[in-house]
């Protein structure tokens, strides 16, 4: 497909995802193709890839004869890192940020205390760079910087967890992180003692200390949820 393709389908999905995401469509509701390509000005055969990749998240189904239907919310694909993007950009982007962070609290601890167990020297340098590199943007409101640094660190962790599983969810965490700071859920300058707490994860993790590594992180996910309660109740 052509630029002019990509962007055409592109800019029916960044309209039609999140008015799907937000409800404006309940379950159920039909959606007719020619419809979309006349709203959009777009013509059929980008509308039908619109709708392809909205299938291929669970949101809608297509069937002959009846047109593209919603789905209901408990069959889409909750974790494709779209689909959440659109849903921090809601209404309910308090309820995703806890139900996301809740999620990361489950899994980073135990990724964290088997990281410990099975990460390589070179994963070990690396989550050391990463996290020097958010004690540098840690003052001076550069939470660009320290998103970057912040992300490169979680990913890190669920990798070398040697759990593919964990691993996976990387793309996840990057979206819950990146949600926070883009949507102003972060204070302007990050916790120092969450900041502290991601250089001492680093550090069990080289040590090899699986308990530790695991305590540290969970204390930084629970300091997570703490700081919804305050910037997005």
């Amino acid at each position: 497909m052509s630029a002019t393709g990509r962007g055409l389908h592109g800019r029916v999905l960044d309209t039609l995802g999140p008015e799907i995401t937000a409800g404006e469509y309940p379950p159920g509701s039909v959606l007719r193709t020619d419809e979309l390509a006349q709203r959009f000005d777009v013509s059929r055969s980008v509308m039908r890839e619109a709708v392809r990749v909205l299938e291929s998240m669970y949101l809608v189904e297509s069937r002959r004869r009846v047109g593209v239907t919603v789905r209901p919310k408990s069959e889409w694909n909750v974790y494709d890192p779209q689909v959440i993007r659109w849903r921090l950009a809601g209404a309910d982007r308090p309820g995703q940020l806890r139900s996301l962070t809740v999620l990361r609290s489950a899994i980073e601890p135990v990724a964290a205390g088997l990281a410990a167990r099975h990460a390589t020297a070179e994963q070990c340098a690396e989550l050391t760079e990463c996290a020097l590199g958010m004690v540098a943007h840690s003052r001076g409101h550069k939470l660009e910087g320290y998103l970057h640094h912040d992300v490169a660190f979680h990913r890190v962790v669920l990798i070398a967890s040697g759990n593919e599983m964990f691993a996976r969810l990387g793309d996840v965490v990057a979206e819950v992180l990146t949600g926070r700071t883009q949507h102003d859920v972060m204070f302007e300058d990050p916790d120092p003692a969450a900041v502290t707490l991601h250089v001492q994860v680093a550090e069990a993790v080289r040590e090899g200390d699986a308990a530790r590594a695991e305590e540290l992180t969970r204390e930084i996910t629970v300091g997570a949820l703490q700081e919804l309660d305050i910037l997005a109740p």
